[in-house]
Parts: structure tokens; C-alpha cells; sequence
């Protein structure tokens, strides 16, 4: 009877400290920081947003490549910043990684390295200066951009210089592989393939033990341009990617259908310009780097006298390189973004839905940069970051911003370009120097109509001017109703000129022009082209015009999606020398167009019928 007494008392005891142990190690469990799920998307967790307690450090990175010249393997600086927890309770979490060549400063006095464009066609132009970037030095941060949106909902923020910018080594290549394969080597050591070192020279390594190995890359301009960039390489881990505005290939960039353009805002730019803009990576290295890359390869492959596309521009061609991809793509853009042009971001959307790629694309309104909408970009990474079954690849395939929203209420659509938009053939009747028609119904015998190269009148100013013989205008009857494009305009013009090179500019804008203080970016320019006649047949080999011999171009301007309201006339505007964006010689060149055989091809949403529907 005793012995079942105290038996039963040292069960009783045991279960009570069970009960307080389980309760404890429960409270323990409550205590821990994880990630927090709501509708799809990570939340901001409080164990996670205390800046005191996260954890901050800088290492580098070894690449499989030597740039600079030093027989020694390129080292990426990296700065990573992670939450305490990754430490305290052996928290692994997902990346969100940034890379840039924009960290330790850029060069100044813009005017003076660009190159003078005022010049003849096919002349070669003086020499420009070559700046010195100053470094900015070491900073506990490489950049503090995407920290405070990421580390609080559950990620981990790595940044990188790129090679030979900061304190990375290696020598600027302006798309060259080593900035492929510098990102590549930075997941590759997330994910336990590479090595990290605690000094730029040393041989302390150090582990990314607080990875899971998922990786997601964004970034904006030359930034997004990076993820992409690895994404090519095929390297495991990496699972999606949001480019902003990416430069996608850098002869769409600097060329245009074989004409050389700058791009907008920065009128005498080109790959060897922005080469000296970045290049802020160790000084003992420049002049080699110099030497090797800018005044060797770029100065033998950038060809500013014929713009004709090579080897060396099909090397720094995303598109080229799109078969080992396999990360999921959110891409975004900007439709009136004319430094990064909007063909950048559709030509690798479509590429990569072509591969059967998860894809998503955000465009907005708007100029250069602009990031989707951050219920977006969470949706995105918590589903190919944290695994998070959210439905994100049944969401609509385009969300844009249509043009009185905010950038932060896009529209859903099926895809981009619009499903129901179908080619509208537009044809030219004669009306110069002041305004001819674009009609549906082609007319005969229209002839030839001329006009005369000035660059000094801006587009803008040809495009409002009632009589001019400086540009061709063809216009549309006034619209009944609106007209919704979505997708790409596209031109066959037949063109002769008076002498062997020539620039050929095409805007597409919408009339009357509006100049109220209220004006908005959509309200004027819809989209616009550029192309050289030299280049009628090929755009890897130019061949000088046989003056007055006419010529068949056709060519693409760039992407838009657009409702053009009531009231508004679509207008086709030809001219030869664009003040922004081409080189400019002197006046005088002219360019006549065969009204018979130009056509201009529109996507309208509801096609041939919403189209004829609006101009009656």
C-alpha cells in the first residue's frame, strides 16, 4: 500500500514537471522570430525589425576570373546584413542580393567625357577626355537600399560592387562575362560552392552558414541589368529575379537599327563613356584595366562610324545568352523611358515566356526607374524564396499603370502585348510642308514628298509647327473615341537621300500638342524609332546611299501601351536628325519618302474595327 502510495506520488510529481517543461520550452517557441505568412506575402516581424540586433559584415568573394591583370583570382567585395536571429537561434533564411557598379562613387564633369556629335556622318570624331572616378573608400554598408524593406519580413540583404568598381577587384567590362559571372560567384557562395574570404587578400574563409540557398536578385538601371546578367549563367539558387529598367543589350542601348543614338539625357554617351563613369575600383589597377578593356576591346569593337551591330555587341546581348535561365522573372518598366528604352525589358519577357519561364512584367507611365508595387515584388519572392504556395503564378501576367493611375495601382491584363490587340496598316496621304493624312484606305500615285535636315529645331517644335519642310506629319481623322494601343508600332518606309549617310527619326505623338502647365508625360509622345538607311539590307554591314536611290527600310519603334482619348489625332512625324538623341551635321541633307510604299502598323486593342469605329 506504501509502496503504491509513493509510486503514484513520483508519477504525479514526473507529470507536473512534464506539464512545466512542455510550458516553458512552449514559451521558448513563442519567443523565436520566424517568418510571418499573410495573403501570400512575408510581414514584417518585430524580432526581425530592431536594427540594434542585426548583424552586419563585409567579406570577399572569389570569382573564377583575373581582369586585372595581377595573375591572382578577382575577389567581389560583398556587405551582407541579416538578422540577429541567423546568430542567436541558427536562423537560416532566404537572400535578397543588389549588385552595382554605382557603390564607391562615379566620375564628375559629365559635359567634358562624352563625345562631341557634332559632327558629319561617318567622320570620325575628335577625341574626348578621359576622367578619374574618385572612391568614395570603405563603408560598413555598400548600400543600405532594400534593408529596411527586407530584413524586417524575414530575408537576408547582401550587396555587392561589381568588378572593378569599390573594393572589388578585377577590371569594369560594361557587359562583358566577368559581370555574369562575378554575381554568379557571390550565389555560388551563398549556397556553399565558392569561397569567401574575411580580407581582399587573405586567407581566412568565411561561410554563408545562414543561407537557405534561395536567392532572389533586384535592382534598377545598370543594377537590374546585373540580375539578369546572372540569371544567364544558369546558377543554382538563384530563383527570381526583379529587373527595373534593366539595359538588356547594350547595342540597343548606344544603336539603333545601325544609327548610333544616345541615350536620352545623356546625348554623346556610349559603352566606353560609362566604362571611365564607373570604373572606381582600385587605382593601381586603372591603367591596365584601360588599356586592356576601354582602349583595346571597346575601341576596336564600339564602331562609332558605321553603328553596325558585331561581335562585340552580340557579346554584351542578354538575349543571346538566355538559354541556361532558369530563374522566375518579374520584369519592370517604365513606357516613356527614354534612357533605358521600354524594347529593353519586352525583348527578355518575351524570351523568357518563350522558354516557358515563370513570368510577370509591371510597366508604368512613367520615365526612368520605378519598381512595382511592393505586394509585387513580396508575392514574388515569398513564393520562389520561401516556398510559400500563394497562387503567384496564377496572377495576371502584365499589370500596368494606366496613365491617371498611381504606379501603385496597376491594371491586370491577360499578357503584354494586350491579347485583343491586332495590326492596324496605316497609309500615307501627301500634305507637305504642313500636315498629310494616315488613313486606313490606300490611295494611289501619292508620290514622293521631301523634307530637309535642321537639328536645330527639336522634336517637339516640329511636331507643333502648322508649315515646315524640316519634317514629314501624317495624321489621323479626330477620334470619336479612345483608342487603346498595346504593343509595337512598326514602319516600312521607302527613303532616298541627297547624299551617302543619313539619320532617319520617327515619332509617333498625339495631336494637338498640349503645352498647359498640367501636361502629363503620356499626353504628346507615344513612341518614337530610329534606324539608318545604310542599313536597309543587314544591321551588321552598312553600305553608303546612292544618293536619290530609293531604299525599303522596315523597323520596330518601341513599345507602348497607351489610350489615346477622344478628341486627339494620331500623327506619324518623320524628320531626319533627332537633337536628343542622334549626331548632328550640318543641315541640309534631304530625305524624300515614297507616300506609296510607306506604311506605319499600329496594335490596336479590338483591332481593325475599334480602330475604324474611333475615326468616324
Amino acid at each position: 500500500m506504501i509502496k503504491n502510495k509513493f509510486t503514484f506520488l513520483l508519477s504525479f510529481l514526473f507529470g507536473v514537471l512534464t506539464i512545466v517543461s512542455a510550458q516553458k520550452s512552449e514559451t521558448l517557441l513563442e519567443k523565436k522570430s520566424v517568418p510571418i505568412f499573410e495573403n501570400g506575402e512575408a510581414q514584417v516581424v518585430p524580432g526581425f525589425s530592431d536594427e540594434s540586433t542585426w548583424i552586419t559584415h563585409d567579406l570577399w568573394v572569389e570569382t573564377e576570373f583575373d581582369t586585372d591583370g595581377d595573375d591572382k583570382k578577382d575577389r567581389m567585395h560583398v556587405s551582407v546584413t541579416r538578422p540577429g536571429q541567423t546568430e542567436t537561434e541558427g536562423l537560416k533564411l532566404p537572400v535578397i542580393y543588389i549588385s552595382s557598379p554605382y557603390f564607391a562613387g562615379v566620375a564628375s564633369n559629365l559635359n567634358e567625357i562624352f563625345w562631341d556629335v557634332r559632327h558629319e556622318l561617318g567622320a570620325t570624331p575628335k577625341e574626348r577626355l578621359h576622367p578619374e572616378v574618385v572612391r568614395t573608400g570603405e563603408r560598413p554598408y555598400i548600400s543600405k537600399s532594400h534593408i529596411q524593406t527586407w530584413v524586417p519580413r524575414g530575408y537576408i540583404v547582401v550587396h555587392s560592387s561589381s568588378p572593378g568598381t569599390g573594393l572589388s577587384q578585377g577590371s569594369p567590362t560594361v557587359g562583358g562575362d566577368n559581370e555574369s559571372l562575378a554575381p554568379k560567384a557571390v550565389i555560388d557562395w551563398l549556397c556553399g560552392r565558392a569561397k569567401g574570404y574575411t580580407e581582399p587578400y587573405g586567407k581566412e574563409k568565411v561561410k554563408a552558414y545562414w543561407s537557405t540557398g534561395k536567392v532572389g536578385m533586384t535592382g534598377t538601371s545598370y543594377n537590374g541589368t546585373i540580375p539578369l546578367a546572372a540569371a544567364t549563367t544558369g546558377v543554382k539558387g538563384l530563383e527570381a529575379i526583379i529587373p527595373i529598367a534593366p539595359n538588356t543589350s547594350y547595342y540597343h542601348y548606344y544603336r539603333s537599327n545601325g544609327l548610333v543614338r544616345s541615350p536620352g539625357g545623356y546625348l554623346g554617351e556610349d559603352i566606353d563613356v560609362l566604362y571611365d563613369f564607373i570604373h572606381s575600383g582600385d587605382e593601381s589597377k586603372r591603367a591596365h584595366n584601360n588599356k586592356v578593356v576601354r582602349d583595346t576591346e571597346m575601341k576596336n569593337g564600339m564602331d562609332r562610324i558605321t553603328g553596325d551591330y558585331n561581335e562585340f555587341w552580340a557579346g554584351r546581348d542578354y538575349l543571346n545568352d538566355m538559354e541556361p535561365m532558369k530563374a522566375a522573372l518579374l520584369m519592370a518598366h517604365g513606357f516613356n523611358d527614354w534612357n533605358v528604352m521600354p524594347e529593353h525589358s519586352y525583348r527578355i519577357y518575351k524570351a523568357a515566356k518563350d522558354k516557358g519561364l515563370p513570368t510577370q512584367i509591371y510597366y508604368h507611365q512613367n520615365g526612368h526607374g520605378g519598381e512595382p508595387p511592393l505586394t509585387l515584388m513580396n508575392r514574388w519572392f515569398t513564393h520562389y524564396l520561401h516556398g510559400i504556395e500563394n497562387g503567384v503564378e496564377e496572377d495576371a501576367k502584365a499589370w500596368i499603370v494606366r496613365e491617371n493611375d498611381d504606379k501603385q495601382n496597376p491594371t491586370p491584363y491577360k499578357d503584354y502585348p494586350n491579347p485583343e490587340a491586332a495590326p492596324v496598316t496605316l497609309y500615307l496621304e501627301g500634305g507637305a510642308p504642313e500636315k498629310g493624312g494616315l488613313s486606313t484606305k490606300k490611295k494611289l500615285a501619292q508620290g514622293v514628298e521631301t523634307l530637309v535636315d535642321n537639328f536645330s529645331f527639336s522634336g517637339e517644335t516640329l511636331a507643333k509647327a502648322e508649315n515646315t519642310n524640316h519634317r514629314l506629319l501624317y495624321v489621323t481623322p479626330t477620334l470619336t473615341k479612345d483608342v487603346h494601343l498595346s504593343g509595337i508600332p512598326k514602319i516600312s518606309i521607302s527613303v532616298a537621300s541627297n547624299k551617302a549617310a543619313a539619320n532617319l527619326s520617327v515619332w509617333l505623338v498625339s495631336l494637338p500638342w498640349n503645352e498647359s502647365k498640367k501636361v502629363k508625360i503620356t499626353d504628346n509622345i507615344i513612341t518614337r524609332g530610329w534606324a539608318d538607311p545604310q542599313n536597309h539590307s543587314s544591321i551588321t554591314k552598312s553600305e553608303p546611299l546612292v544618293p536619290g536611290q530609293f531604299y525599303n527600310l522596315t523597323f520596330e519603334l518601341m513599345p507602348d501601351d497607351q489610350i489615346i482619348p477622344k478628341g486627339q489625332q494620331i500623327a506619324l512625324m518623320i524628320f531626319s536628325s533627332d537633337r536628343e538623341f542622334t549626331l548632328l551635321p550640318d543641315p541640309g541633307t534631304e530625305l524624300s519618302v515614297d507616300l506609296d510604299v510607306t506604311t506605319l502598323t499600329i496594335p490596336v486593342v479590338g483591332g481593325a474595327e475599334a480602330f475604324k469605329n474611333a475615326i468616324e
